[in-house]
Parts: C-alpha cells; sequence; structure tokens
C-alpha cells in the first residue's frame, strides 16, 4: 500500500495545494492526515480542500484540532499565540466540522504502520531529532507496529531503534523548521518510509495566508518560511522544553 502523510499544515493552503499538486500526478492508495491541520490563516479552506480529496484519507488528532475544540466549546482564550490560533481555528469551524475533529483519534493503524501526532499516547509528546533512544522505547512501548509515523516538530527524521522499530516523523507542510522554506511530507510505500519535499512559490503564498487575518501570521511565516530557524537549535529547544536538554539560548542569527 502506498500512503501519503501529511503533518501540520497549520491552514497554510498553497502548501497543501502545491503537495496536493504532486499526488495528483503521482497517485497514491490513500492519505492520512497527522493532526496540526488548523492552527493557521486558512482553516476551513484546508481543512475543505483534504476532505474532498478522492483517496481514502484517515484522520489524526493533533494538538492543535484538541485546543480549537475546547474553546468552540467554551474555554477560556489564553493571551498568547497559541491561545489566539486555536482561538481563530475555533471561530472558522461550524457544528459539522467540531464533531469531526472532536471525533479524530489520538493515533491509528494502517497497513501495518501506527500513525499519530505527537506520540501514540499523547498528541502533545516532543520527539525530535535528538531525543535520546531510551526515552524513544519508552513512548513507543505499547505499540506493535514495526513502524511509527508522526508529526508535532515539524521536522523530518527517519530513526531505527534496535532493529525492532522505526519511528519517522513526515516534516510540516505548512510551518516546517528545516532551515529552508518548503513543503515537507512523507509517502510510506509497503512500510517504507520516503521522505518528500515540495517547492511553491512562496511570494505569493505569503501574501494569501497575509490576507486571511489570522493573529500572529508574521511570527508562524518568519521562523519557517520567511526567515527559517536554524533547525540543531529548533531541536535543542524542543529537548528543552520537554526537560531533556539545556536552554540553548536564543536562535543563531543567519550569516
Amino acid at each position: 500500500m502506498r500512503i501519503a502523510v501529511l503533518a501540520d499544515v497549520h491552514g497554510n493552503l498553497p502548501a497543501l495545494r502545491a503537495v496536493l499538486g504532486e499526488l495528483d500526478r503521482d497517485p497514491v492508495d490513500a492519505i492520512v492526515v497527522l493532526g496540526d491541520v488548523v492552527g493557521g490563516p486558512l482553516v476551513r479552506e484546508t481543512l475543505e480542500l483534504l476532505a474532498a480529496r478522492r483517496e481514502p484519507t484517515r484522520w489524526v488528532r493533533g494538538n492543535c484540532e484538541r485546543e480549537a475544540v475546547a474553546i468552540y466549546d467554551g474555554a477560556p482564550v489564553s493571551d498568547d499565540s497559541p491561545g489566539r490560533a486555536a482561538a481563530w481555528s475555533a471561530k472558522a469551524l461550524d457544528g459539522r466540522w467540531r464533531d469531526d475533529l472532536a471525533a479524530w483519534p489520538i493515533s491509528l493503524a494502517l497497513d501495518g504502520v501506527c500513525f499519530c501526532h505527537g506520540s501514540p499516547r499523547r498528541d502533545d509528546e516532543i520527539i525530535t531529532r535528538a531525543t535520546p533512544d531510551d526515552a524513544l522505547l519508552e513512548m513507543l512501548a505499547n505499540v506493535s507496529e514495526p513502524l511509527v509515523v508522526g508529526g508535532h516538530i515539524h521536522q523530518q527524521m527517519v530513526r531505527s531503534l534496535g532493529g525492532t522499530v522505526t519511528y519517522a516523523n513526515a516534516g510540516s507542510v505548512g510551518m516546517p523548521y528545516e532551515g529552508r522554506p518548503a513543503a515537507f511530507w512523507m509517502i510510506v510505500d509497503d512500510g517504507t518510509p520516503e521522505l518528500r519535499e515540495t517547492s511553491y512559490d512562496l511570494d505569493a503564498a505569503i501574501e494569501e495566508l497575509r490576507a486571511a487575518g489570522s493573529p500572529d501570521v508574521d511570527d508562524q511565516l518568519d521562523g519557517s518560511l520567511v526567515d527559517p530557524t536554524d533547525p540543531d537549535w529548533v531541536a535543542a529547544f524542543f529537548e528543552h522544553g520537554a526537560g531533556r536538554g539545556e536552554d540553548p539560548g536564543d536562535p543563531p542569527i543567519a550569516a
């Protein structure tokens, strides 16, 4: 089975269109969407474009979907960038989309692969290129599938752990932390992960995304697409936040 894996679109409709254009030219048997479709400028449009695909499409819940549903249901909005993004996303939902997002599972198994957002046990668990093997094995301890594919930290990777399980990250379609602008995603072909990267018209995309009027859009764009942050610093920052590393300080300034 040939499966396209799309994670962390974050309402970046132009990036998603570019990736789906590749799938139109090179079809797959199914699409798995690994959460955090919302949490960005063009929420409703992004959800509906994915829902209209002809391929069988499976959905996994990300932390941004969980947060948007909570605010839709009346939870208070925190006065920070994640809170404002969740509120913007909740505003874009109707009752049907609210129910759909609330029903997405935290993980699913398809064709012998476990798909999740953060980890199979939590939608916000941090797994980076620098996560120690023993910590990662503990997160995957209850998984029977030989391949686990996640998202959440917006960086692609493939890690083999002792020959028993492989963990792969599909990267981010809409807000990558790879040190260069593009849409990053994955194909899993008969259980083998293949990392993909798709370029698109960045200037036109930025204009379209800014025009949506979402809060903090420039912060979203600057660190990932306009002036990408050093990817090693990003991994160290996430590891520190997970309690597994030292504070990396401020990100380095690009030469």
